[in-house]
């Protein structure tokens, strides 16, 4: 941390020292408390400030060096403050927190909505934009300065000075409504509960009624009670294998409402309202509506083409998943099961397609759960990418983290001159508990760059990388389904993305690219778990370690196809409702979010037992940030990239083909936003992406 400033530093502050005492500089967290931020986010803001006004004073001719480097490097100690804070308002978010994040939020976004506005700041920006062809810049430096000429624009920095007072409102309304509404589904999830006993948790496989007398210890309930929770790790084994129809069909409908639970926590209003601000956002960027807004800044472009590929999908999968529910019901008649004149119900889906998995393909998901522990497939994610890309994890016991439950590893690679190099330092944050937020992510506590301030230490661009999963926490091994093995993969795969990272300045490096290039990394990983090589290696019971059967993982591949439809309709039917309600031009006060999700369903011909993924009241990828609004379609445009490259070492006819891998790593993981996204692709592949090795994949071909 090098400060040169007249600005009081609180040493006292864990937030504020320096943190090199700590290993590899990672933050003290034995020693941080959530009454710390505030006044490390006040000193932290008059220095980012303070950096920039230094910039601006330069007298010297705006060159990329005075200006564009040295805005990469502004704001370190807010960096660093804003990072702890974003994390564990994830994933330790206490009552005393949650507070601090109420207050906080509007005050960040006005700071950053204050830098971007500065006088004389997006003009010395400007200077270097409108020469960086002509001042013998690298392509690495010359992105560099579009991207920052992109940011300053997006926030509105050729704005009048009204409208920027006007933008800065509406950027400070939505933090504070984002925050509200995350903090709302994070309530509903942490505060409900479905008590229950031994009998009810007949069908259920023992790992899934460990789990749930774990809650119920948790929550200091009776000794022969056992709780279900909103926890997605707890509900949907729940949904898949409780024999009582009445539970299932209770449990759901508490599951389905998240965010409109409490008459105190009702977030459709929320979302209204961050609609209408997002509206005028987009108008005050000359356009008309919010989707034309976000779409102009990915790989998409357009809505229009967003909606092509999400139609062609959806066409498909509307046909496939009627001829799985088709099949169900089918099913229900042959065992006797009257499921009455609605039949299936999507209560009933989960628990019917697992049936139907077993009957028709003879694979029951529960019998390959004790060959995937979470012990072991993280072994197994850690082994693939030190096959591909040579990383070695090492696990220090040693380091104190936020929390018991998370585990630190330092990680290092063989250099070219035969040396240890260390890469970065991943934190793994995998069980389900109160004040944690649902779902998985990857986050970062410092992003990689070699871009640093004079005299810091190297170790400052050395990233350090967090796995967030929502795992279940038994008695004993935490047991997997293949979905939660996938899962990890995933994480680890955003995770991989940043530990490879390998920008000079930190505006470009690790996950700091286009939206709908985000998602190839992590669902790229994806692909290797399946592989027989690696199954047979590390998915071994947990109990006699012996390897998973040939037979059972013939069945795991001939079933993998098996309620494509339905998966297929649950994810699209949320991206094609998410471009529609923001490619609306006009919200009126009484505009009904849950009439509007009703009839655009129906308009679609959502197929019936069936409902999307993510509600509105808690869609926290639209309306708990604003990173995926109008850009939930990401994770399919990405399926097409990720499909074809993985196409690319099957080509080879070995998976791990080491030049493929080499490729792989410089054009997919190691290049973060240095150069445009579609380039990339196209200079991994020789050519632009193709959709049949996706639809192929999902059995849609």
């Amino acid at each position: 941390m090098c400060i040169n400033t007249d600005i009081v530093i609180d040493t006292t502050n864990p937030l504020l020292q320096e943190w090199a005492a700590e290993p590899f500089s990672l933050p003290p967290f034995h020693s941080i408390k959530p009454s710390h931020f505030p006044s490390a986010f006040d000193t932290a803001m008059k220095l980012h400030k303070q950096d920039l006004q230094t910039i601006i004073a330069n007298t010297e001719a705006p060159t990329f060096e005075n200006i564009i480097a040295a805005y990469d490097r502004t704001g370190s100690v807010l960096s660093k403050v804003s990072s702890v804070f974003s994390n564990m308002c994830s994933s330790l978010n206490t009552d005393e927190l949650q507070q601090v994040q109420t207050d906080m939020v509007p005050i960040l976004s006005r700071h950053s909505s204050a830098t971007y506005t500065l006088p004389g700041l997006f003009e010395k920006i400007q200077t270097v934009f409108d020469q960086r062809n002509d001042l013998g810049l690298t392509g690495e430096q010359i992105r560099l300065v579009e991207r920052f000429h992109i940011d300053f624009s997006r926030q509105g920095a050729s704005f009048s000075a009204e409208e920027k007072k006007e933008y800065a409102d509406i950027t400070a309304k939505l933090a504070s409504l984002q925050t509200e509404f995350a903090q709302n589904v994070m309530k509903d999830e942490e505060t409900f509960e479905i008590v229950l006993f031994k009998e009810d948790m007949e069908g259920c496989s023992q790992s899934l009624i460990e789990a749930a007398k774990e809650a119920a210890k948790e929550r200091n309930k009776g000794e022969d009670e056992y709780v279900i929770t909103l926890s997605r790790s707890l509900m949907e084994p729940f949904l898949t294998y409780a024999n009582r129809r009445d539970l299932r069909e209770k449990a759901w409908r508490e599951w389905s409402k998240r965010g409109e639970l409490s008459e105190d926590r009702q977030n459709l209003p929320i979302a209204l309202e961050m609609l209408k601000l997002r509206k005028r956002q987009a108008e005050m960027h000359g356009c008309s509506t919010f989707a034309d807004y976000q779409c102009k800044d990915l790989m998409a472009k357009t809505p229009g083409n967003v909606m092509n590929l999400l139609e062609n999908v959806w066409e498909r999968a509307k046909v496939s998943a009627n001829k799985e529910r088709e099949a169900l019901e089918e099913y229900c008649k042959e065992i006797g099961d009257d499921l009455g004149e609605e039949g299936v119900q999507p209560w009933d889906w989960r628990y019917y397609a697992e049936k139907v998995r077993i009957a028709k393909y003879d694979f029951d998901e529960s019998e390959l759960k004790p060959y995937l522990s979470l012990e072991k497939i993280t072994e197994a994610a850690m082994a693939v990418s030190n096959k591909l890309f040579g990383l070695k994890y090492t696990k220090r016991n040693d380091i104190t983290s936020y929390h018991p439950d998370v585990d630190t590893y330092e990680v290092h690679e063989t250099a070219e001159d035969g040396t240890d190099k260390l890469v970065a330092v991943f934190i793994h944050d995998n069980f389900a508990r109160k004040a944690k937020s649902s779902g998985a992510w990857m986050s970062e506590y410092r992003g990689q760059s070699k871009n640093l301030e004079q005299g810091a230490d190297a170790i400052e661009g050395i990233p350090i990388i967090s796995n967030n999963n929502n795992f279940a926490k038994g008695s004993g091994p935490t047991l997997l389904s293949f979905d939660d093995a996938t899962t990890l993969f995933h994480e680890f795969g955003h995770g991989t993305h940043g530990m490879l990272s390998d920008a000079t300045y930190g505006r470009l490096a690790g996950t700091n690219v286009l939206t709908d290039f985000v998602e190839l990394p992590s669902q790229l990983m994806e692909h290797w778990l399946e592989q027989p090589e690696v199954l047979k290696e590390y998915a071994r019971h947990h109990e006699t370690n012996e390897p998973v059967p040939d037979e059972m993982l013939a069945k795991l591949k001939a079933a993998k196809s098996f309620n494509q439809g339905f998966e297929t309709i649950e994810y699209t039917s949320c991206a094609l409702l998410d471009m529609a309600l923001h490619q609306l031009d006009n919200y009126d006060d009484d505009f009904d979010i849950a009439n509007f999700e009703k009839e655009e369903l129906e308009r679609l011909g959502m197929p019936k037992g069936i409902i999307m993924r993510h509600r509105p009241a808690h869609f926290q990828h639209l309306f708990a940030s604003s990173h995926y609004a109008a850009g939930y379609y990401v994770y399919l445009w990405a399926e097409v990239l990720d499909a074809d490259v993985f196409a690319a070492f099957k080509e080879t006819g070995n998976v791990f083909d080491k030049e493929t891998a080499k490729k792989c790593r410089k054009y997919i993981y190691s290049s973060g936003n240095t150069v445009a996204p579609d380039e990339l692709f196209r200079m991994f592949r020789g050519r632009d992406p193709e959709i049949q090795y996706m639809l192929e994949k999902k059995g849609l071909a």
